[in-house]
């Protein structure tokens, strides 16, 4: 997708950027915690390269792309401008795509069944390229998401280990729409602490105050910085 308002709508994305990372400090700090404990993730899936290119001046340098094939095509010189910059697949994933995901991206959180794991598992051994893990878990059981149910995250967390030789490091979930997220964050963080996961992915640009005091060490947040898509 082109944005052909991508220049005229430039400072208003680094204002929206601004905003977001103060309100960011303000929720760590209502929850005691500290402002590098949260790391965000700016969403940039379907805008170009034009409307990105001012958030990666005014610093952001961690972003969120939720397919393979739209990253693959506008971020490889996006990253030879600007280095230090990590992607990080937020979307579902297709088995097929595993050889791309892991060699384009820098983390992957919708691990989510047993043949995304093999293959996975296959790409990063022969790669020798360890992109960050997280399993998705489908806290809602929405039969129209993604992600593994809550009853069944501590046997899949443990296949990822010992069938798969994955290191999963950390959870994400979506909650669903039309109900409140601390619930849905809490249930998460509980997985996590039980299977010693240190790592959350929770919370949008609608709830990411909430995520943040519910532990999210990653946020991902798109339209309160891009606008809508």
């Amino acid at each position: 997708m082109t944005d052909s308002n991508a220049s005229a709508n430039g400072p208003g994305r680094v204002e929206g950027f601004r905003e977001v990372e103060r309100e960011i400090a303000r929720a760590c700090a209502d929850a005691g915690r500290d402002r590098g404990s949260v790391e965000l993730i700016a969403v940039s899936k379907t805008f170009d390269a034009d409307a990105i290119s001012p958030v990666i001046a005014a610093g952001q340098r961690v972003f969120g792309e939720n397919r393979v094939q739209e990253a693959k095509a506008k971020w490889p010189p996006l990253k030879e401008a600007t280095p230090d910059i990590k992607l990080h697949l937020i979307g579902p994933l297709q088995s097929n795509k595993a050889r791309e995901a892991v060699m384009l991206f820098d983390a992957i959180h919708s691990v989510d069944r047993a043949s995304l794991c093999e293959a996975l598992s296959k790409e990063i051994k022969s790669r020798d390229r360890h992109p960050l893990l997280f399993a998705q878990i489908n806290t809602g059981e929405e039969p129209q998401k993604a992600g593994v149910a809550p009853q069944d995250a501590d046997a899949f967390l443990a296949a990822c280990r010992e069938r798969y030789g994955l290191t999963i490091s950390g959870l994400m979930c979506i909650p669903p729409a039309d109900e409140a997220p601390a619930p849905h964050f809490a249930l998460t963080a509980k997985i996590a602490e039980r299977n010693g996961l240190k790592l959350l992915s929770m919370g949008m640009s609608a709830d990411f105050a909430v995520a943040i005091q519910f532990g999210a060490t990653h946020i991902r947040v798109g339209s309160a910085i891009f606008g809508k898509r």
